[in-house]
């Protein structure tokens, strides 16, 4: 599906629209006391048990169109190439505690991706970024319930929020793309949509910011045809097995499948990194910005595709500075 230039710039001057989140009612009194208890809640239902059985959820496109799980095998770049197509990252830095996994729900079933810190300037709460479809569920027509947020889980990857590195953040709130909300299903327009940011409230062991274990900024275009990104994620689908940060490294190209909308790079991380950020100037020492996301495949092609971060990706940041309360926000609607 292609929109025109028109189209797109009509899209980003419409408002935002809000409506409930569907999460567990808490009872009136103290914003602060019924935010602390539905964190607490959600931490709770977390289970060792519904963690163990969270399903990755990634997609990969088949010939015909057809949506199936990803999956995938490493394999190995020409010798001498900078290329990297999944490996475990060994590099350290400020990425490890940057980066984490997703636990969510929808209709009664519990899924995995993964996500990133970002830049906020919104007081008292953080900003994670993930893909739409590790948020949202178009067909119900809202965001996916108990969303929480583990981040630096190679750390120490053990299903128990209380004994992981820093904790767990959980969301009060998510912000998504009409582009991806309204679409019927995982299509070209949905694809090019497909980010979404959970606003998380103070979390980890201490009720802290996620700040505190610092956060990367969303820049476009920061980079254009054969610039160099790093992909990171918690690949689940064998021969991964979703404790490790892995990553992927090298050159971009446009998605020749869909007039270019997307990016793509050589990549086999498997089902569970999707929402993984794509990370433009990146170094070890904490370099970088966030340009895209682990966001599908197709069979038989060894890439990872991710949208080209636009106005329509800040504009999901900017907005969330002005809203308040349990809510959940479609922008361009």
């Amino acid at each position: 599906m292609h929109r025109s230039k028109g189209a797109v710039a009509a899209a980003l001057l419409t408002v935002l629209v809000l409506l409930p989140l569907a999460v567990a009612p808490v009872a009136a009194g103290d914003p602060q006391a019924n935010a602390k208890a539905e964190h607490e809640r959600i931490v709770k239902f977390w289970t060792a048990e519904r963690l163990k059985s969270a399903k990755p959820r990634d997609f990969i496109k088949t010939a015909d169109g057809k949506i199936q799980p990803a999956a995938g095998k490493p394999v190995k770049p020409p010798r001498g190439s900078t290329t990297v197509t999944g490996a475990s990252w060994t590099g350290g830095g400020p990425v490890v505690n940057r980066t984490g996994k997703v636990y969510f729900e929808l209709e009664g079933t519990y899924w995995v991706c993964s996500a990133s810190a970002v830049s906020n300037t919104r007081a008292g709460y953080s900003l994670v970024l993930t893909a739409g479809h590790c948020a949202y569920d178009q067909k119900a027509d809202r965001p996916s319930s108990n969303w929480m947020y583990m981040p630096s889980y190679d750390t120490q990857p053990i299903l128990d929020c209380v004994r992981t590195q820093y904790g767990c953040w959980t969301a009060v709130g998510m912000v998504v793309h009409s582009g991806y909300a309204d679409e019927p299903g995982f299509t070209t327009r949905a694809t090019v949509h497909d980010f979404a940011i959970a606003i998380v409230g103070p979390g980890g062991h201490n009720m802290s910011q996620l700040e505190d274990l610092g956060t990367y900024g969303i820049a476009y275009p920061a980079i254009s045809t054969n610039g160099s990104v790093h992909a990171f994620g918690y690949p689940a689908g064998a021969p991964y097995n979703g404790n490790d940060l892995s990553y992927c490294a090298g050159p971009v190209s446009n998605d020749p499948y869909n007039g270019g909308q997307t990016w793509g790079l050589e990549c086999n991380m498997t089902g569970g990194s999707s929402g993984g950020p794509w990370l433009a100037s990146f170094t070890t020492n904490g370099g970088g910005t966030l340009t895209s996301l682990n966001s599908y495949r197709y069979g038989g092609i060894n890439k990872m595709f991710g949208p080209k971060f636009s106005t329509a990706t800040t504009k999901l940041v900017v907005d969330t500075a002005g809203l308040d309360g349990t809510f959940y926000a479609v922008v361009g609607r």
